[in-house]
């Protein structure tokens, strides 16, 4: 798999010895969809802003298919930015935003026409030349910065926080739109934000980042199956995080003792009796009946949500212990009802927090 862009032991400071980012090393591959996911303030645009040229790098290198671009001014790097606020020109007509960077660039009138005709039909666009943005919905001026960015050919496009001005339906169409023209250009897309669902939806990969530190990397499935900590359990999806002790190492697996109930879980060279293990439990793999089950806890509903397609019970068990619920659909519980709750082995996830941070 080609590398198409790579930071190398990439560091920014805005402040002496304050690093935003620090010894940071990633590589995108030609033709992936790369989502850079954290919460507000952890660097992931700082990261952003230092592939695109706009801000300098403190120390470290940039490359762009295989080329320093470190010190290269960001009008001569191969890449666009598609902003939150889209900055669309509103006195220009559709056409004449999306040729705009190709006329500075002097391209021949011909050639121009072909081109922004062609990624206006690609983005479902065409018939639309003459209107203004004023004329336009905000999905389909989203579509208009799309067509702007990927016109010039870049090798990669850069998107930050690209659907955060939508409302929540159109957000929705849009990922998926997002998705599928990525797919047709084979262009390499990096995209920025803090919300999980676009992450989940859209991401053939996706860097989880704290404090400009890589916490984990992996396909949307892998981080959220196997979330190599807390922290990344916690921020993707919900989850229930029970705090449990090795009582038994076996030959591969060991037993963790969580509420006088033992648990059966893969085995770590590390493991040593007695220490913690963090028990991650997505909401949906509980189960939940009327009657006692094997190896269930009995507990009482104290709030329930009904939230379209999935109720949420948060449930408090006697063993003095919250657990969030997800059922299916409508459901006739409510609040007050008793319950027994249990866990299948194969749908519990251990946490050990020693392998929590990367920087590579």
């Amino acid at each position: 798999m080609k590398t198409i862009v790579r930071l190398e032991n990439v560091s920014k400071s805005f402040e002496k010895d304050k690093y935003v980012i620090n010894n940071l090393s990633l590589d995108v591959y030609e033709g992936e969809f790369l989502t850079l996911l954290g919460s507000s303030g952890c660097g992931k645009t700082t990261i952003l802003r230092m592939i695109s040229g706009l801000e300098h790098v403190t120390d470290g290198k940039v490359y762009i298919d295989d080329k320093d671009v470190t010190e290269l001014d960001p009008t001569k790097r191969e890449v666009n930015t598609i902003f939150q606020n889209f900055a669309l020109f509103p006195h220009m007509t559709v056409f004449e935003n999306v040729s705009f960077g190709l006329r500075m660039k002097k391209v021949s009138k011909k050639e121009i026409e072909s081109r922004v005709k062609k990624v206006l039909k690609l983005v479902e666009l065409d018939g639309y030349e003459d209107r203004y943005p004023s004329q336009l919905s905000g999905g389909q001026q989203q579509r208009v910065a799309i067509a702007r960015g990927i016109v010039m050919n870049p090798k990669v496009l850069l998107l930050d926080e690209s659907l955060a001005s939508l409302d929540l339906k159109l957000k929705r169409m849009m990922q998926i739109e997002l998705k599928k023209i990525q797919r047709k250009l084979g262009i390499t897309f990096i995209y920025v934000t803090h919300d999980q669902d676009e992450a989940l939806t859209m991401s053939d990969r996706i860097i989880i980042i704290e404090k400009g530190v890589i916490k984990q990397e992996g396909s949307p499935q892998e981080i959220y199956q196997n979330p190599n900590s807390t922290f990344v359990a916690d921020f993707i999806g919900e989850s229930n995080l029970l705090t449990s002790t090795i009582d038994k190492i076996n030959d591969t697996t060991i037993d963790v003792k969580f509420d006088n109930k033992i648990f059966v879980v893969n085995r770590e060279e590390e493991d040593n009796i007695g220490d913690k293990v963090y028990l991650m439990i997505r909401p949906e793999n509980v189960l939940v009946s009327n009657k006692e089950i094997n190896n269930s806890s009995k507990g009482i509903i104290k709030t329930l949500v009904y939230d379209g397609a999935v109720t949420k019970l948060f449930v408090d068990t006697e063993g003095d212990f919250d657990l969030k619920v997800n059922v299916q659909g409508n459901t006739n519980y409510k609040e007050g009802d008793t319950l027994y709750i249990a866990v299948e082995n194969k749908n519990i996830v251990p946490i050990r927090e020693k392998k929590n941070e990367k920087r590579r």
